[in-house]
């Protein structure tokens, strides 16, 4: 099993354009042998300690194996809404792990 840690930064005022994003990408996870494990908004309270922005969003997703998430990354589904993601996201930070 594979975990992949995603730090998300939206433009500002383009959250609606990277939620639509979200709605037609995620369900697509199951097909792939994925699945959302958790998706957090910090708020400024939860933070700590940074060095860089807080992002909008983190999300802990895992795969069975790099190729499930190779194939959902290339899912041409996935791809058609591409552009949402282009448009609404700055950068993001993808971390992948294993359960040790």
């Amino acid at each position: 099993m594979l975990y992949y840690t995603q730090l998300i930064f939206v433009k500002e005022g383009q959250e609606a354009v990277f939620q639509s994003f979200e709605e037609k990408v995620l369900p697509l996870l199951e097909s792939h042998h994925g699945e959302l494990l958790l998706r957090v908004r910090p708020s400024d309270s939860s933070i700590i300690a940074a060095t860089f922005d807080k992002p909008y969003e983190i999300h802990l997703v895992s795969f069975r194996s790099r190729e499930d998430f190779e194939t959902y990354r290339d899912d041409p589904q996935r791809i058609q809404h591409m552009h949402l993601k282009d448009q609404s996201v700055s950068r993001m930070i993808l971390i992948e792990g294993k359960a040790l």
